[in-house]
């Protein structure tokens, strides 16, 4: 009997999923932009239990639970930060992006998330997109400029492509263009790219790297791609077995930071943090990287999906990452946790990114 306990625990989450999944993501094509109330519920240690176990890597600031009383609150899949971390922009698998500003406790402990509007993804010239597998957004990152002027790149699923995107103080504008997609990409499975980003130093700055959540059909190994010179190259990331690849963030020096998550009934959901080094991240590389974080259930994880990285006020590389919730608010829950990492390459570029973003910022003022 106690081997059957799991089983039947899994069935019955199972049809408790369901009634939720039946109602589905919202309609977002005739969308209106709108602000919308969130509620914040700070999470004071990562740890269920309260006890912290020490990570060389890493060390716990603090989250907070998000809620909101709006239909169109949910699904959150890829996240974009000021240079400051203050704020925020992310992009909803129902074709949503969202806009707001965090709160800090102290100057480093999110206390709340404020000033929140949403509004529908466009397709070109500013047309609604209609069909559900075309809002499967997924990733977004900064482009150039800064969040609350320029441009960024945003990867969607399901109708796999890579779009660019203006940003400004009304949201996020209709695509100008599309980047151009490698050959590969036809042998996507239906969560096809999951994790994207611009890298941030190195031999390769400026290039973006795009990584698809799973293997491609008939391979074993996870993929990611680089976009040069002469279009997306391929290179291989090891080691993720069993895991799937949902977000990408680049450090200064060009190295990067992904996001893994696996999902068991039986064991329920795992998450990892895992660098890559830059010199790993170019055509026919091979870039297996070192596990900065493992998480279970027994940790304040949810359905990780979403991965920032920015600094802090004393200068330390701030990581955040944010949950979908798959609009089923019974069962899942929208978390954003911040952690600093250790011995993270000193952010002379995101030094100066940070002063763009504030000068940018005085500019609009004016």
């Amino acid at each position: 009997m106690r081997a059957l306990l799991p089983l039947t625990v899994s069935v019955l989450a199972l049809f408790a999923v369901i009634p939720a999944s039946a109602q589905m993501k919202p309609d977002t094509a005739g969308m209106k932009t709108q602000s919308i109330e969130v509620t914040a519920r700070p999470i004071a240690t990562f740890a269920r239990n309260g006890q912290e176990k020490p990570n060389p890597k890493l060390e716990w600031r603090g989250g907070l639970v998000l809620t909101s009383p709006s239909s169109y609150f949910g699904g959150w899949s890829g996240l974009l930060l000021s240079g400051d971390g203050k704020s925020l922009t992310a992009v909803s698998d129902a074709g949503m992006w969202m806009t707001g500003e965090i709160a800090y406790d102290d100057g480093e402990r999110p206390k709340a998330l404020r000033a929140v509007r949403v509004g529908a993804l466009k397709a070109l010239k500013g047309l609604p997109l209609r069909r559900a597998r075309d809002r499967d957004a997924e990733a977004i990152t900064l482009a150039s400029g800064s969040v609350g002027k320029g441009t960024a790149y945003i990867a969607f699923e399901q109708n796999d492509r890579i779009g660019v995107f203006p940003l400004d103080k009304n949201g996020i504008g209709a695509p100008t263009k599309y980047l151009e997609m490698p050959k590969e990409a036809a042998r996507m499975r239906a969560d096809g790219f999951e994790a994207l980003t611009v890298l941030a130093g190195g031999p390769n700055k400026g290039a973006v790297v795009a990584f698809a959540e799973h293997p491609l059909r008939g391979e074993k190994l996870h993929r990611g791609w680089i976009w040069g010179a002469g279009g997306p190259k391929g290179f291989v990331v090891p080691g993720v077995e069993g895991y799937g690849i949902t977000d990408a963030a680049s450090l200064a020096d060009g190295s990067v930071l992904i996001l893994e998550r696996r999902f068991r009934w039986f064991e329920g959901v795992k998450i990892r943090l895992r660098h890559l080094a830059a010199s790993s991240l170019k055509p026919g590389g091979t870039a297996a990287g070192e596990i900065l974080l493992e998480a279970d259930s027994a940790m304040e994880i949810d359905n990780l999906e979403a991965l920032a990285v920015t600094e802090g006020a004393k200068g330390e590389t701030v990581v955040t990452l944010m949950s979908d919730d798959n609009f089923n608010r019974f069962l899942q829950r929208t978390v954003l946790l911040q952690f600093t990492l250790k011995d993270a390459p000193n952010a002379a570029g995101k030094n100066e990114n940070a002063r763009s973003e504030k000068r940018a910022s005085n500019e609009e003022a004016n």
